[in-house]
């Protein structure tokens, strides 16, 4: 028997001749997750991070941490995002993927793009940014595939030595919009205020000349 996806709304059911059914949510994160979070991103990724750091994130930008919980009510994946948006105009604004991860039993189902999916709306829609922002590890190319082919993302620039075991990483952008809301409110509400120009007043039409009488 072959291996199928099927989506249920935001239910993700793998069934095959050997998996047993598993069934996976993706939702929003709670403070409750933040543990789970740390602890699948201890398993899966060399770059770990401080639960403060988890906590932070959670309550300066809580709609953009999002989570894959299993039908136990375990953790198998997640996005930690951010907003950079300090000192910035309103065509800056722009988000970040500080982290994303999936288990690797639970891979190969399309968890990681639906989280980035739900992440990336919450930074359009709620956050208004303009762009977001992520790095990779130039070898990842399991990462580039999914983020060129799948989410639209751009190589924006190569930094050298970024990871601490001195490899470099691609700097990615995925633009959401040409221009903002906020960018186009100002525009709307001046076009509001603009007087009406008046109409063009008629040319004045000359008086008759009146024939003189012979005599």
């Amino acid at each position: 028997m072959c291996i199928r996806d099927r989506y249920m709304g935001n239910r993700i059911f793998k069934s095959g001749k050997i998996d047993l059914l598993k069934m996976v949510f993706i939702r929003r994160a709670t403070i409750g997750d933040l543990n789970q979070m740390k602890h699948c991103n201890l398993w899966c990724l060399p770059e770990n991070y401080s639960y403060k750091y988890y906590l932070y994130h959670y309550l300066s930008w809580s709609p953009l941490l999002q989570v894959a919980e299993n039908q136990e009510g375990k953790i198998v994946g997640y996005v930690l995002a951010k907003m950079d948006d300090e000192n910035e105009t309103p065509d800056d604004i722009h988000g970040h993927i500080t982290s994303v991860s999936v288990l690797r039993s639970y891979r190969k189902l399309g968890l990681a793009l639906k989280l980035m999916n739900n992440t990336h709306r919450e930074m359009d829609q709620v956050f208004l940014s303009h762009y977001c922002s992520l790095h990779v590890r130039v070898s990842n190319r399991a990462a580039l595939s999914l983020y060129e082919g799948r989410l639209g993302y751009e190589r924006h620039e190569v930094e050298k030595a970024y990871y601490g075991d001195a490899e470099d990483a691609y700097s990615m952008r995925k633009f959401f919009k040409k221009k903002t809301k906020v960018e186009e409110a100002p525009k709307e509400e001046a076009k509001k205020q603009e007087p009406t120009p008046p109409a063009p007043a008629e040319p004045e039409k000359e008086a008759p000349k009146k024939k003189k009488k012979k005599k």
